[in-house]
């Protein structure tokens, strides 16, 4: 929302930010269905090992080991990959 202060309008890039966030989270949800942001991939992952765009995670519920791939900015985790028993 735009702020008027002594007839200078103030534009609030923040809120332009945030739409932007969440169109970008909407659209991964989309396509991969289940999408994470920082905060949740903690709750519910521990982060093992990380090599841009990939980062290795366990699952903590039940232990799986497995990949998600992730954006940088805004920064979402997505598409969930067990890894394969040999």
């Amino acid at each position: 929302m735009d702020t008027n202060v002594d007839g200078i309008i103030i534009h609030d890039h923040g809120q332009q930010v945030d739409q932007d966030r969440e169109k970008a989270r909407k659209d991964l949800e989309k396509r991969y269905t289940k999408v994470w942001d920082t905060k949740e991939l903690q709750e519910d992952f521990i982060v093992v090992g990380f090599g841009a765009p990939v980062v290795v995670v366990e699952r903590r519920s039940d232990g799986v080991r497995g990949a998600l791939e992730f954006t940088h900015s805004p920064r979402f985790y997505f598409d969930f990959v067990p890894e394969r028993k040999r």
